[in-house]
Formats: C-alpha cells, structure tokens, sequence
C-alpha cells in the first residue's frame, strides 16, 4: 500500500484544531480556497450521521502559478488537501503528499515544486501539537 498522507493525532478538540491549521497553513503562505463539510453534507444529503471530518483545499498562489507553467493540466490535481477529522475520540490532521500524488507525471520542474509544497504541508501538521500516529 503507498502512503500518500501525512498524519498526526492532536491533542485539540476539533474546532480548535481547525483553527490551528488555518493558522499554521497562513503562516505557510497557504489559503483556504475551498472547503468541505463531510459530517454536514452526509447529514443533508443521505440522512446520515458521520464524525466531524472537514477537507480544506490549501493552495500556495506562488507555487500553484509555478506548477500551472510547469504542466498546465495540474489543475486537476490542485488544490492541496488537508483534512481534520475524528475517529475513535482522537482528532487527526492529515495532508495529501505531492511528491506521491505528483509522481504519475513525468516532469522534473513539477516534482521539485511538490517536494517544496510537501515540505511546506509537514510543516503545517508539524505546527500543531500532535502525537505520531
């Protein structure tokens, strides 16, 4: 099985967690462009009860225009996913691996791009206190 996250379980509450990531996805130089609701949208749509679980779409403009000139289909790839969610009490957060998610394409100048961006996304998990899952 290829590992394509990075994961960590935080010591936070849910709500507060959220917060830290936004924090710490700024202090990156990301912004929230997108965001999903899971534990709202399955409630809505299929009458289902679910943990909290909320998908934020992260991206980097910098990196984004530099990728975007590199392969101009990398949007369909874009933007970078960071999840926050619950499971079994503990609050995990989790991001995507570009160099893993990136791999499929062979293009040097985009996989230097990724391995820049995943560095940058470690270092968002990184910034909130976690224990290693």
């Amino acid at each position: 099985m290829v590992n394509f996250g990075y994961s960590k379980k935080t010591n936070l509450g849910f709500n507060d967690a959220v917060t830290r990531v936004r924090a710490e996805l700024s202090k990156e130089g990301f912004g929230v462009i997108t965001e999903i609701n899971v534990k709202d949208t399955l409630k809505k749509k299929l009458d289902i009860n679910f943990n909290n679980y909320l998908i934020l779409g992260a991206c980097n403009p910098s990196f984004a225009h530099r990728a975007l000139l590199a392969e101009i289909e990398i949007g369909l790839m874009l933007p970078c996913n960071i999840i926050v969610y619950e499971n079994n009490g503990d609050v995990i957060i989790s991001s995507i691996l570009p160099s893993i998610a990136m791999n499929m394409i062979d293009n040097n100048e985009l996989k230097d791009i990724a391995n820049q961006v995943e560095k940058k996304l470690r270092n968002v998990i990184e910034g909130c206190i976690y224990e290693r899952i």
